[in-house]
């Protein structure tokens, strides 16, 4: 669907606006925007994290009392899907050296990484493998691969600085240390980055960086990861078995206390089976799908939180999920395209907000948190500064012509072809219109703890991905998180491989400390909730009930 009539007249006033702005960068005189004494401000007052009343203290776990999401409360407090008791624990359908539950970018790496060390791996995913948010990224992967002028020392200050500092340290040591090994690793499996002719990578700001260290693959960065793990992955399917269609429902342990496997659900039979395991590693992802104080995301469907829950209830504790990043650039019109990820590499390449006035009202490489505040303030009663939607949101400006204007004609549709293609369907042109534009429910900044090994408190289990918690503190930075899936997955693949070397053995299968935590909730007087959630349901007209599959019991149908 092109603009209405009345967008396009409210387009003009960005145009107006555009060509002193376009001189304004190519003198290098950047919009001051918000001052840093003034951040925190706007953050307290304008972002979703600080609303009165949208958090909830857990009742139960090995976090209670800690504070969180309503809607991920929702889900860590729920009984389990299955009945402990009628899980016959001697029928192990599947038996292996390392299980990675998970099949996106931290998944996969992970497998590649535990078969180069020695180890048989099965791979389980819930949908198909690469249906992930590692696919959906778009803007770029951070790494500290040139000697002039960066090294990982200031991109360890930048990650420090945009998750506010209390970040885990060592958890973002091994990140940026880490990430040019990670870059080289990637193209070593042929991954083909955007490159000069000389052959050095393209590189450019992501928004909170002091150095031009974001390295992409025109706008399809993430799928362009993907392809490059799933590929590998698939050239070794006699020591990787790929399981697909098939959730985890729950981990396993050992009368040890060690984690050996887990209870798994065929989407397609609808039966559960158990896959024994010595040790396994937890990339389930984010959690887009539920929604979190009814914003719109850029999350693929499977994005539900399932290893929060299955770990929680093993005893691992929860950390940073207090904090939810929602991405400044989401698209907001049209319709069919709500939520929709607008890269920041858009910003990166000199697109500036605008209000409804064609008027710049933010620095557009702020970190992600100020960003999506300074946007939602614009659009609120205080300002009344956004522009409105034929459905009655409000949104503002990304000025993505003014990209041509600086760079050269042609720009827009060379760097960014799969958005410039896709708002073609809409009878929009990137090349000469702005997009209409809304934060969107983006990255779970938080996640589960474990250490920069990957170890979690439960010997055997490891964290990769977005699961993993601590890394990006309060806020993360623009390609830190394809960053992260590739070093921490590697990191676990390695780990675990490791680990199971001075393995002796399963003891008995047991899921005692599921029957332990359903009791822990039915104390707390907390009825008629089941999880992991595994799929989002939006048939039910109910808010609640449409994004939470928990009041089914059983089988999915």
């Amino acid at each position: 669907m092109p603009y209405t009539p009345e967008l396009k007249n409210l387009i003009k006033k960005v145009e107006e606006t555009r060509p002193a702005r376009v001189e304004r960068k190519k003198k290098g005189e950047e919009f001051t925007g918000i001052p840093v004494d003034k951040r925190q401000d706007i953050l307290k007052k304008y972002h979703p994290d600080f609303i009165a009343g949208t958090r909830k203290e857990l009742k139960v776990g090995a976090s209670k009392g800690y504070a969180i999401a309503q809607e991920y409360a929702y889900i860590l407090e729920t009984k389990s899907r299955v009945d402990p008791d009628k899980i016959d624990l001697s029928k192990v359908a599947m038996e292996t050296d390392v299980l990675v539950i998970g099949g996106g970018g931290a998944g996969n790496s992970a497998a590649l990484l535990a078969r180069e060390n020695g180890a048989k791996v099965i791979l389980a995913t819930k949908l198909r493998n690469g249906d992930a948010n590692t696919m959906m990224a778009e803007g770029g992967i951070q790494g500290a691969s040139k000697t002039w002028k960066d090294s990982p020392y200031y991109h360890y200050l930048d990650v420090l600085g945009g998750g506010h500092f209390v970040n885990d340290p060592e958890l973002v040591y091994t990140l940026v240390t880490e990430a040019p090994k990670a870059l080289q690793w990637l193209e070593k499996l042929g991954m083909i980055f955007s490159k000069y002719p000389d052959g050095k990578l393209h590189s450019m700001h992501g928004g909170g960086t002091s150095r031009k260290r974001m390295h992409y693959a025109g706008d399809i960065t993430g799928a362009e990861i993907m392809r490059t793990v799933r590929d590998e992955v698939r050239n070794h399917p006699e020591d990787i078995k790929v399981v697909e269609f098939s959730p985890a429902v729950e981990l396993l342990l050992d009368d040890s206390g060690r984690c050996v496997g887990a209870v798994m659900y065929n989407l397609e039979t609808e039966e559960y089976f158990i896959i024994k395991a010595k040790a396994v590693i937890m990339a389930t992802g984010g959690t887009g799908r539920l929604h979190i104080q009814d914003f719109m995301t850029t999350n693929h469907y499977g994005a539900t939180g399932d290893g929060l829950v299955m770990s929680y209830r093993a005893g691992v504790p929860v950390c940073f999920l207090h904090t939810v990043q929602y991405h400044p650039t989401g698209a907001v019109f049209p319709e069919q395209a709500e939520g929709l990820l607008i890269t920041e590499k858009v910003r990166g390449a000199g697109a500036n907000i605008v209000n409804v006035h064609g008027e710049q009202f933010v620095f557009e490489r702020e970190p992600r948190d100020v960003e999506a505040s300074a946007i939602i303030r614009e659009c609120s009663k205080d300002r009344n500064n956004g522009v409105p939607t034929p459905t009655g949101k409000f949104g503002v400006w990304l000025d993505a012509p003014m990209i041509d204007m600086l760079s050269g004609e042609g720009t827009v549709a060379r760097e960014f072809p799969g958005k410039s293609i896709l708002f073609r369907r809409y009878g929009i042109n990137i090349s000469k219109e702005p997009m209409l534009i809304y934060p969107t429910l983006h990255y779970q900044n938080g996640g589960m703890e474990a250490n920069n090994k990957g170890e979690t408190k439960v010997p055997g289990l490891y964290m990769a991905g977005e699961v993993l918690g601590g890394i990006h503190g309060q806020n993360r930075l623009m390609g830190n998180s394809l960053l992260d899936v590739t070093v921490f997955g590697r990191i676990a693949g390695i780990n675990a491989a490791e680990y199971i070397k001075g393995f002796a053995g399963n003891g008995n299968l047991s899921l005692d400390h599921v029957k332990k935590f359903n009791k822990e909730v039915e104390g707390a007087g907390i009825k008629d909730k089941v999880g992991p959630m595994l799929l989002p349901d939006y048939s039910n007209p109910d808010v609640r009930k449409r994004q939470l599959t928990t009041e089914y019991l059983g089988t999915m149908r």
